[in-house]
C-alpha cells in the first residue's frame, strides 16, 4: 500500500490534467492498525465499514486527533428483535463467511463461534436496530469514541421502495437545531 500511494503521488504532478482548484483530499479505506497508522501517515484520514464502536475507539487512537475518522455502519427500523436479527444476519450473511471479514471480526474480539453463528452479539453490534432514539443513541456511541463522520446504510427495505424517508428522520434526529448536512 505505501508503494501505491507512493505512485499516486508521483502520478499527481505527471498528469496531463489540470489539478483542481481546492486541494483534494485522499482517505483511505482502513481498518487492522498497520493500514490505519498508514492512512494517518499518508492520507487526510480513515473510512472504516462493518465495525464496532469499540474499534472506532482504537481507531481514533492510532489515526491521532487530527486526521478525520469515517465510519459506515447499517441500520434497521425493526423494533422486534426476532425480526430484526433476522434482517440483519441476512445482510452480514456474506460479511460472516468471507475470510477477510473473519479475521476482522475475530480481532474486534468474536469467537470463531459467534461469528459462525452469527451470534445476537456480533449482529447487535454491527447493525443497529430498533426505533428511531435507539438507533440515533447507537449512531452517536461512534462520534463519541472519536468519528468525524458516520455513514448510514439503511438495510430492510423492500425491493421498490427508498431508504430516503429513514434518512430524513435520521438527518432531522441527528443535526442539530439550524444544522446543515
Amino acid at each position: 500500500m505505501t508503494a501505491y500511494l507512493d505512485e499516486m503521488d508521483a502520478l499527481q504532478t505527471q498528469t496531463p490534467n489540470p489539478l483542481p482548484k481546492a486541494p483534494m483530499r485522499r482517505i483511505m479505506a482502513a481498518y487492522g492498525p498497520k493500514m490505519l497508522e498508514l492512512a494517518g501517515e499518508r492520507t487526510a484520514g480513515a473510512q472504516t465499514y462493518h465495525v464496532n464502536v469499540a474499534h472506532t475507539a482504537q481507531a481514533r487512537e492510532i489515526l491521532g486527533p487530527d486526521a478525520f475518522l469515517g465510519v459506515e455502519h447499517a441500520v434497521l427500523f425493526e423494533s422486534d428483535p426476532d425480526k430484526a436479527r433476522a434482517i440483519a444476519r441476512e445482510h452480514l450473511h456474506i460479511y460472516l463467511n468471507s475470510p477477510y471479514n473473519i479475521a476482522k471480526f475475530r480481532r474486534l474480539g468474536y469467537s470463531e463461534k459467534e461469528i459462525a453463528a452469527g451470534s445476537d452479539r456480533i449482529v447487535d453490534d454491527l447493525v443497529f436496530w430498533g426505533e428511531l432514539d435507539t438507533i440515533v443513541e447507537k449512531l452517536q456511541a461512534h462520534v463519541a469514541a472519536g468519528a468525524d463522520h458516520v455513514a448510514v446504510q439503511v438495510i430492510g427495505i423492500e425491493p421498490g421502495e427508498s431508504a430516503m424517508p429513514y434518512w430524513r428522520m435520521l438527518g432531522e434526529a441527528l443535526l442539530p437545531p439550524g444544522g446543515n448536512a
